[in-house]
């Protein structure tokens, strides 16, 4: 039996848990803490992490994210995730405002912010708010690797915009 001292004690050994696959136990001690502190913002974001990558369960990750958001909101980490469902859902008013609160928070990548954007709108087939998203995602990123992803990104809307046009008619009298 583990004696934890401190909630941080015991949020770092839930942390240590789901590191090494341990996901059901860390999820185990996340939820002690937010019985005993249900303030505790960053466990609330691995318990997101954790209903959204690991058990597909979207209604309780995007709480979970909101909650963390709206207790720690210069907490960058949650940004990325937070947005990565709500654009995956295709919730169009919650894209617009976690994208808003991302970019002004130090510390959140921007060129994934705009990158995810970009995602967004394609899906939604507003090519050019996609391409406008791209092109400032591939100016905000530092990574070479990322910039020829979203440079593939800005390739692809470019054709979808092409192909497009080539399928409108015109009237003419």
């Amino acid at each position: 039996m583990n004696t934890y001292y401190t909630v941080e004690e015991k949020y770092l050994h839930a942390i240590e848990k789901i590191d090494y696959g341990k996901s059901p136990k860390g999820m185990r001690l996340l939820k002690e803490i937010i019985e005993n502190d249900p303030f505790y913002a960053r466990a609330h974001f691995q318990l997101g992490k954790i209903y959204y990558y690991e058990l597909n369960d979207y209604q309780s990750a995007g709480y979970h994210f909101k909650t963390c958001m709206e207790l720690e909101p210069s907490f960058p980490d949650n940004y990325f995730h937070y947005l990565e469902l709500v654009v995956f859902l295709n919730m169009g008013k919650q894209v617009n405002v976690i994208a808003a609160k991302a970019l002004s928070v130090p510390g959140v990548n921007k060129a994934d912010v705009y990158d995810l954007l970009g995602l967004f709108f394609e899906k939604e087939k507003n090519w050019k708010k996609a391409l406008d998203a791209y092109e400032q995602a591939f100016i905000e990123a530092t990574d070479t690797d990322e910039q020829k992803d979203i440079e593939k990104a800005i390739t692809r809307v470019k054709s979808k915009m092409e192909r497009n046009k080539a399928y409108q008619y015109h009237m003419a009298e």
